[in-house]
């Protein structure tokens, strides 16, 4: 992703309604402001690939942005956790997400040297957990971590997906 388009991750969170923020686990009032954490990928981007906290990719389809993933927590050589959203409501639940998916890993396991890419989705949010099964992620556990930075207390599903020999 072009630090040109990370505005649009930050306006997904932003703009989304709380019952879209509440079904992926998140609290808008833990939302930084648009314009810190434009800074913050700005500063991300910046950096050598390798080096980065975070990693996002845009998801084009017909020469539209219509969603990206991140990676964090990525220890280059070992592994990384990836977060899907697709930004155009009309278009989440059609599917898209298992190739985006599939994509992104992909270019994660090529670029970061990666052995494993986790994905760690709020439980209740059907569409990635389903997105990553038909993925070829496999099941690891539902559990309650400690949340994220954005996110509330609940349950998550971790998946993996291995590198392909």
């Amino acid at each position: 992703m072009h630090p040109d388009e990370y505005h649009l991750r930050t306006d997904y969170f932003h703009r989304s309604s709380d019952e879209h923020l509440a079904m992926m686990g998140v609290d808008r009032s833990r939302l930084p402001p648009p314009d810190r954490w434009q800074a913050e990928y700005e500063r991300e981007w910046a950096r050598p690939v390798r080096e980065r906290a975070l990693l996002a990719l845009a998801w084009v389809l017909d020469g539209a942005v219509v969603g990206f993933s991140t990676a964090d927590r990525i220890v280059v050589g070992a592994e990384a956790f990836m977060h899907l959203h697709v930004i155009e409501p009309t278009l989440r639940g059609q599917g898209l997400g298992t190739g985006f998916v599939t994509q992104s890993a992909s270019t994660y396991f090529r670029l970061l040297d990666l052995d494993h890419v986790y994905s760690e989705p709020y439980a209740y949010n059907v569409a990635p957990n389903r997105a990553l099964q038909r993925a070829g992620f496999r099941y690891v556990v539902t559990h309650r971590p400690e949340p994220g930075p954005i996110n509330v207390p609940g349950p998550t599903t971790r998946w993996v997906l291995e590198r392909p020999d």
